[in-house]
């Protein structure tokens, strides 16, 4: 089956390769898979937090963290022998928390909201953009879409694991987008540009999914039930 990404093969492997040594690390030291899965959650809301209050560059490194935790949990998981269906179900929940914290801390950005703690009643007109939290607010329906679509179709007996834009998909784009914040005069446009293929091209991927589990389910029924 062909998976449609725009992060190629070559470089999903080279980061796994990268990170392998820690999952060594951490399985010599007997640290359970879930604590990893926390430990990405607690990363996210700091993260959050920074988006919330502008610092978009440091907040891009912290979800480098925490998608690297998010990885881990599950390399350290297959070293230790510790997979099970509840650790699958307990990491994928996380994941979809991790994407609330950070989608609020930009919301609350871009609604203006950190402006209030620094200039009671200042003017925040350069700042809150109301288009921009129409696209959070659609990043994360389209998000929760692609889990749900493939989360449906397991449900259903078929494999659904294609689309353009997947979790690992989202955060790099999220991260491209936050390094790029911080550069000067057009740093936040390129920030909601971002915001907007997130919207996109998630939703669209959950659209894919519904054609592909179409699909196949056609494929499954006799010629004289289409």
């Amino acid at each position: 089956m062909i998976r449609f990404s725009f992060l190629s093969e070559g470089n999903r492997e080279r980061y796994l390769r990268l990170i392998d040594p820690l999952a060594d690390l951490f399985a010599r030291f007997h640290v359970h898979p879930n604590i990893l899965s926390l430990l990405g959650l607690v990363l996210s809301g700091v993260a959050a937090v920074l988006y919330g209050t502008g610092n978009f560059f440091w907040a891009a490194w912290i979800v480098v963290l925490a998608g690297t935790c998010d990885v881990l949990d599950g390399q350290l998981a297959r070293i230790t022998g510790k997979t099970s269906r509840f650790g699958a179900f307990f990491d994928s929940t996380l994941d979809r928390f991790s994407e609330i914290l950070l989608f609020l801390g930009l919301a609350w950005y871009f609604s203006g909201g950190h402006l209030v703690f620094v200039v009671v009643g200042g003017d925040t007109s350069g700042i809150r953009s109301p288009v921009a939290v129409l696209f959070i607010v659609l990043a994360i329906g389209g998000s929760f879409m692609v889990s749900y679509t493939r989360a449906r179709a397991e449900g259903l007996g078929l494999e659904c694991t294609i689309g353009f834009m997947q979790r690992p998909e989202r955060m790099v784009l999220l991260i491209i987008g936050s390094l790029l914040a911080s550069l000067p005069t057009v740093g936040l446009w390129i920030m909601k540009v971002c915001l907007f293929l997130l919207a996109l091209l998630s939703n669209f991927t959950a659209l894919q999914r519904m054609i592909h589990v179409k699909k196949m389910l056609l494929k499954e029924m006799e010629p004289g039930e289409r």
